[in-house]
């Protein structure tokens, strides 16, 4: 009785892998500057954040994910309010596709990625450069951009395989 008791436990833990890897990545901002790889760098939390909200819409809920902006613009050094405004478009971009399809195709996510990762930054850095008037560099900004978009799919794949584990495949 006991065996089932902690693999349940243990379970329930691996269902808030979501949640717990959205916290440590808005603390954790990597770019792999100690690998002296200059301009490489991606936003693993809008990967993150549009795939949970895509496939599972019940696994992070919006208001973890606006303190996890507001977490992101603290170790960033962002204006308050900047992060959770981009994380919570990329919801908006996931639930708009997640009401329109009839036929889910991981291509399909993937280039709705691209376009909603698009806008989202351009909006984004549109504010900070305007409002806030904060220096950009807009080459780091497009690699960033590019390689978040290169690394969806390969991240779709790792959460699908994850999904499937944990979950059995079934969409809430």
């Amino acid at each position: 009785m006991g065996e089932i008791s902690k693999f349940s436990n243990f379970k329930k833990f691996l269902e808030k892998g979501p949640i717990i890897l959205l916290i440590v990545s808005v603390l954790n901002e990597f770019d792999f500057n100690y690998l002296n790889l200059k301009y490489f760098s991606f936003n693993f939390p809008f990967i993150l954040i549009y795939y949970w909200s895509l496939k599972r819409s019940g696994s992070l809920g919006y208001g973890l994910i606006f303190l996890s902006g507001l977490l992101n613009d603290v170790v960033t050094g962002l204006p308050i309010g900047v992060s959770s405004l981009a994380y919570l478009l990329i919801c908006v971009f996931s639930s708009y596709l997640r009401n329109i399809t009839l036929r889910p195709s991981a291509i399909k996510d993937w280039f709705f990625f691209g376009l909603a990762i698009l806008v989202v930054n351009s909006l984004i850095y549109l504010i900070v450069g305007l409002v806030f008037d904060v220096e950009l560099e807009y080459y780091s900004i497009l690699v960033n951009i590019l390689f978040t978009f290169l690394f969806y799919i390969i991240f779709s794949g790792l959460f699908d395989y994850y999904q499937k584990v944990i979950f059995g495949g079934q969409n809430v």
